[in-house]
């Protein structure tokens, strides 16, 4: 059923872009159209300045939408590649630009969470917020023992927006399942699940200090990239504080420029990173747009904002591992093979045929440095390959590909030349290496002797219990091949006797008639 509700959220974002001056929008999307036309009656219509740049209308519009709009230009943001350069530098500003809530509101929640006073909690706090994002604002603050840190907050009422637009994208999700042929494919309602999860996750800050904490200690002593402590002490669902962290924006590329950044060893280090968390940790920040990453020059990364953390199943990084390799080593047939053998596409698609579509989508662009390749013509070819081979979405790497496509974003901006397969093959072929060792596999056989240790008492009895079981089964089999073996010779013996009927039979019949 389209609820009520949801109509009336069409129509308000319909609204919105009108009051915007984005009326193209409202006529190519052909939804309530006839918005426009009420439009006139909004005081917002008439007082906004229609002489805006379209950047500034789009980016204004977003934010008036809520959170998953923002997430959205956020995205696109990260993109420069596939957008006009005037539309993709005005969304930077969604990234930790968004207008703030008012100071007293966030100050009243970090009491209430706290269960404290302001002036308890810290020796200094800054009520101007440093940045202010689609989910959460952050603010400066000292402990009292001299600790520089910074506190976020979670933005007041946020969950009704969410849970609203959410539904919205479940209800167009199964209106695409009833009425578009891909739908089965491309599997939009698992794909709203998958996304449901990880927004709803953001809006628990615990959940999201525990996911720094973790990564933390996965870089330690690092040279790649460095992690802030979290203070769990003032650390609750709805306030967040940690360390303040100092360095440059990593969008900030004069910044980086004029303090002699390695432009790059910081393309580099954003690849390795990404396959190490994947592969290595199984547990990335799946959230990295400019706004979250910042540099210690020369090349070292800082990290911040951990809301959104995904990771694999032993299988799903299995396979994709194998595909990296193979993509990088040019084996399309590998490719095709590995993606009929995790289920990716039907089992009944000609490997040589899928092979000769990845060759001739893939193969271009090899050899070719970071700015000579399209990736929107890229993916536009991938998508089509996909529907021809009726190639579903799997909802779970999802937020990997997003991933994906912010380091590409990011690696494009520091360093156009960045060869990205060289950079990420050698990670690969090592970590299969490491993977595949018979140390690594002894590693594991010992990780396991503390369970093995744990039933060790239970074995005697376990195996007396399996030999008894083995022996009564087969006390059951020759059981049973002795009653086989007595039908087969019930039915023998019928068999005959039925002959016999039919011959003395016939002998009577033929006596009865020569007597006649």
């Amino acid at each position: 059923m389209f609820y009520p509700r949801i109509i009336f959220r069409l129509i308000h974002i319909n609204w919105v872009l009108v009051s915007h001056g984005l009326d193209e929008i409202v006529f190519k999307t052909h939804l309530f159209s006839s918005v426009r036309y009420f439009a006139v009656f909004s005081p917002s219509y008439w007082l906004k300045p229609k002489t805006e740049p379209r950047a500034v209308r789009i980016r204004k519009a977003l934010e008036d939408l809520g959170p998953i709009f923002v997430k959205f230009g956020q995205a696109l943001s990260t993109r420069k590649d596939l957008l006009p350069e005037d539309i993709a530098d005005e969304l930077v500003k969604l990234q930790d630009r968004v207008p703030p809530f008012p100071k007293e509101t966030a100050q009243q929640i970090i009491e209430n969470e706290l269960g404290m006073s302001i002036a308890k909690a810290f020796a200094k706090f800054e009520a101007e917020p440093l940045a202010s994002a689609s989910v959460a604002q952050v603010h400066a603050a000292e402990l009292h023992d001299g600790r520089q840190v910074v506190v976020k907050v979670l933005r007041p009422d946020i969950e009704a927006g969410i849970y609203s637009d959410i539904g919205l994208l479940y209800e167009l999700a199964r209106i695409a399942e009833k009425f578009w042929p891909d739908a089965r494919r491309l599997r939009p309602m698992e794909v709203v699940a998958e996304f449901e999860k990880t927004t709803l996750d953001e809006l628990d800050l615990m959940r999201e200090a525990a996911n720094a904490a973790k990564l933390r200690r996965n870089f330690e002593h690092s040279e790649l990239l460095y992690i802030p402590e979290i203070y769990w002490d003032y650390t609750r669902r709805k306030v967040m504080v940690m360390e303040r962290i100092y360095g440059v924006p990593v969008g900030e590329i004069g910044q980086l420029k004029a303090k002699g950044a390695d432009f790059k060893l910081l393309a580099e280090r954003g690849v390795e990173i990404f396959f190490i968390q994947v592969f290595r940790d199984n547990f990335f920040h799946a959230d990295m747009h400019p706004g979250n990453i910042f540099v210690e020059v020369p090349g070292k990364y800082i990290a911040v904002d951990f809301g959104i953390i995904g990771s694999l199943s032993l299988t799903d990084q299995h396979y994709l591992a194998e595909n990296f390799l193979a993509f990088f080593n040019r084996d399309y047939y590998k490719v095709a093979q590995m993606h009929v053998e995790s289920g990716w596409v039907p089992n009944t698609t000609r490997i040589e045929e899928f092979e000769s579509a990845i060759r001739s989508v893939c193969e271009p662009i090899f050899e070719k440095p970071l700015k000579d390749i399209s990736f929107g013509l890229l993916l536009l070819r991938l998508f089509q390959t996909a529907r021809r081979f009726d190639m579903q979405v799997q909802p779970q790497l999802v937020l990997l590909q997003k991933t994906l496509l912010n380091i590409e974003g990011l690696g494009r901006q520091l360093y156009p030349e960045l060869d990205l397969w060289q950079t990420a093959k050698p990670f690969l072929e090592k970590w299969f290496k490491e993977r595949m060792s018979p140390k690594t596999k002894i590693v594991e056989t010992l990780k396991q002797i503390p369970q093995i240790a744990e039933h060790f008492p239970e074995i005697p009895a376990l195996l007396f219990k399996t030999l008894e079981n083995a022996a009564n089964e087969q006390k059951r089999a020759d059981r049973q091949q002795e009653e086989l073996k007595l039908l087969r010779e019930q039915m023998d013996i019928q068999h005959r006797n039925t002959i016999w009927s039919i011959y003395i039979g016939a002998l009577l019949i033929a006596v009865a008639v020569l007597l006649r």
